[in-house]
């Protein structure tokens, strides 16, 4: 089964659930956003500092300018703050992409976070258990992540900084989103070769289009023979599916 994440999950703390669901090797894949791939990582280093905001949807202006002074970026109902969250990331990362930049290696978005998990050093600024993570449980997975739109990013925002600054000389040290697709296409003519392939989609948007859209190109535009459809569709969505709403566009949109 592929499972896509759209928006920023993650903030609402889906690796409680989702981790456990990927150790009992019930996911085989996930297409997310930046924002999910990310955040999840932020929630771990930097749980304790998080502002939750219950009434949020009762925030004045005053009070939004308020949390913005404060560093204190919202999602939602919960802030992540800049400082302990966003930049603790950014500085170890960072290390990552230009050791990466020097040698002339070339990794994708969610290569470089599992090679940062796998940092002992890293683990030491881990505020919960890491079984409550779903990238840390990915990760100790090797499971397949593809991140369409990652340049949209909080970390693809930083990255492409650090490539203006000259810090990273070559901006595609971080692989692109064609070649993400590239690789959905081969993992999934390999997966269903062997086994049927589900596909289970939380939200709408990019992760759910980027990861749908493997088998009518492989059908269609290679016209390749023997490529299965999907085993089965199933979405979790309260878009409303009307003026061409893709958040909320049910399979037979597909």
């Amino acid at each position: 089964m592929l499972v896509s994440l759209a928006g920023a999950m993650s903030t609402a703390e889906l690796g409680l659930s989702l981790a456990e669901m990927i150790r009992q090797e019930k996911v085989h894949a996930i297409c997310c956003t930046g924002a999910n791939l990310e955040e999840d990582v932020f929630n771990l280093i930097a749980h304790d500092s998080y502002k939750r905001l219950p009434h949020y949807q009762d925030l004045t202006p005053a009070d939004e300018v308020a949390l913005h002074q404060n560093r204190l970026n919202r999602v939602t109902d919960t802030c992540i703050p800049e400082d302990k969250a966003v930049r603790k990331l950014e500085t170890a990362i960072l290390d990552e992409w230009i050791s990466a930049d020097k040698s002339g290696q070339r990794l994708f978005p969610h290569e470089f976070l599992y090679a940062l998990l796998r940092n002992e050093r890293f683990a030491d600024l881990f505020e919960i258990d890491a079984k409550d993570s779903w990238v840390y449980a990915a990760m100790k997975m090797d499971l397949p992540i593809f991140v369409p739109g990652w340049e949209d990013s909080t970390l693809g925002n930083i990255y492409a900084a650090h490539c203006i600054s000259g810090n990273i000389k070559n901006a595609s040290t971080v692989k692109t989103g064609i070649e993400y697709f590239i690789g959905l296409a081969e993992w999934y003519r390999g997966s269903s070769r062997k086994n049927p392939v589900g596909f289970f989609q939380i939200g709408g948007g990019i992760a759910g289009d980027f990861a749908i859209c493997v088998v009518p190109m492989l059908r269609e535009d290679l016209q390749m023979e023997g490529v299965p459809l999907w085993a089965y569709y199933c979405q979790i969505s309260d878009s409303t599916t009307s003026y061409g709403s893709y958040s909320g566009a049910p399979p037979t949109k597909r």
